[in-house]
């Protein structure tokens, strides 16, 4: 969400009514009492013009926060981040406390519980040490974050460089997670990794809700029976996963032709590159360099069955107006909702 500051009812705050002297005069007589004197700056309206300085400094500030926080509201899920092709990639749902790669470390992503790693390169995984470093500074538990097997032992040696280095303590619980393998991040909600394709070692998301329902053989009962069945032991329910959100990091769009992958394209919100977006750049030097151009989209827009899907990971050349008219293209081939990440990218106006 974007607000413009020019469109608020308030304008930047003067400290003091500088139209005024601050100080009221000084009283003719030492006689005077301190409570004459309080009376003489109550009644001058300095307090009163303080105040409101004051007010409107806190509603500038919390304006401010707002434009420089973008925040997109995507299916009931709160989403934010930015990502910039071979500079950074990070994004946040405050929903699950997790954040998905760690680009730089952007201070919002601090306070996510749980970080999941797509791969090992630094506009990924860089701000690694950092994060760590600091949920330690501000009290907050140790993250877990889940990483390709394959560079599981790397990941603990970097964190033990940086504890060496810098002799400080990077709490962390790294958990090698596999295509496959899932893990309960809570009591409603679990997440499994799937196969990507890039030029090293990759893999993507997908994040499950879980419900139970009642079993169709035991849909005609009432509550008596039923309950009387649960106390049984008998199993009178199914649980059901539920994709909510599926986030590939960099990968070429073999991801979307991999049956295994069905889940990551029927999420409620799909979350996937997009690194070139025109005829500047060919669809096999993507490929060539693992990642997806926007008419591999296109072309395999038939199975993408999601409700939303949020493009990522534009080359740093686009300007915003570009990154917009190439989603554009894609959202008239799709039923779903077409959102571009365009944080950290320039306008052709600027």
């Amino acid at each position: 969400m974007q607000i413009s500051l020019s469109n608020l009812a308030f304008k930047t705050p003067q400290l003091f009514p500088f139209h005024q002297h601050f100080f009221p005069p000084k009283p003719l007589s030492h006689q005077v009492s301190l409570h004459t004197h309080v009376n003489v700056l109550k009644g001058s309206g300095f307090l009163s013009e303080i105040s409101k300085a004051i007010d409107h400094e806190e509603q500038y500030r919390i304006a401010r926060s707002q434009v420089n926080r973008k925040v997109l509201d995507l299916e009931g899920y709160s989403i934010e981040g930015l990502s910039v092709g071979g500079q950074e990639t990070c994004i946040i749902i405050p929903e699950f406390k997790c954040t998905f790669d760690i680009g730089r470390c952007p201070s919002r992503a601090i306070q996510q519980n749980f970080l999941f790693i797509t791969h090992a390169h630094l506009d990924h995984i860089g701000g690694l040490p950092m994060y760590v470093a600091s949920r330690g500074l501000y009290n907050l538990k140790p993250p877990t974050v889940f990483v390709p097997p394959c560079i599981k032992e790397d990941v603990e040696k970097l964190l033990d460089i940086h504890r060496t280095m810098g002799q400080v303590e990077l709490d962390a619980e790294v958990v090698a997670l596999d295509v496959g393998e899932t893990y309960e991040i809570r009591n409603n909600l679990v997440v499994r990794p799937f196969r990507t394709q890039h030029v090293i070692p990759s893999q993507g998301y997908v994040v499950y809700s879980i419900r139970k329902k009642l079993r169709k053989q035991y849909a005609h009962l009432n509550g008596k029976q039923i309950e009387k069945l649960k106390k049984s032991g008998v199993e009178i329910t199914d649980i059901i996963l539920s994709p909510e959100v599926a986030f590939t990091g960099d990968t070429t769009s073999d991801f979307m032709l991999d049956p295994c992958n069905a889940d990551a394209l029927r999420a409620k919100i799909l979350i996937t590159e997009a690194t070139f977006l025109d005829d500047s750049f060919s669809i096999d030097h993507a490929r060539q360099h693992g990642h997806t151009h926007l008419f591999e989209l296109i072309a395999n827009a038939q199975w993408i069955r999601n409700k939303a899907v949020l493009l990522t990971h534009f080359s740093s050349r686009y300007t915003i107006e570009d990154i917009r008219q190439a989603a554009s293209k894609l959202q008239s081939r799709l039923s779903a909702k077409v959102v571009p990440l365009t944080e950290g990218f320039r306008s052709m106006y600027s």
